[in-house]
C-alpha cells in the first residue's frame, strides 16, 4: 500500500517544511516582542511609538479610524458612529 501525500500539504519534511525538532521559541526570535530595543516605530497619524512589532498604526488610530492596525484596510465604516479613545 503506497502512501500518496496530497501536493500543497504543509506537514511535511520535504520541501522546506517543518523541520524535526525544532524549537519553536528559538526559531521565532524575530518576530517576537523586545521590550529592550531602541528601534520602535512611528504611528503614521500621530507619530506616538508603536510596541506591536509589524504594525504601522497605533490601536487608538486604528480604532478611531476603523482600519486594521497592521496592514491599514479599511475594517468597519465609522460614518455612522461615534470613534472616542475616553
Amino acid at each position: 500500500m503506497s502512501f500518496d501525500f496530497v501536493a500543497g500539504s504543509r506537514n511535511t519534511v520535504a520541501g522546506g517544511g517543518k523541520k524535526l525538532g525544532e524549537n519553536k521559541l528559538l526559531a521565532a526570535k524575530s518576530s517576537r516582542y523586545n521590550p529592550y530595543t531602541t528601534k520602535f516605530s512611528k504611528c503614521k497619524v500621530c507619530k506616538s511609538t508603536i510596541h506591536q512589532t509589524g504594525s504601522t498604526y497605533c490601536q487608538g488610530c486604528a480604532y478611531k479610524l476603523g482600519i486594521c492596525s497592521m496592514c491599514g484596510i479599511k475594517i468597519l465604516e465609522t460614518k455612522n458612529y461615534r470613534q472616542s479613545s475616553v
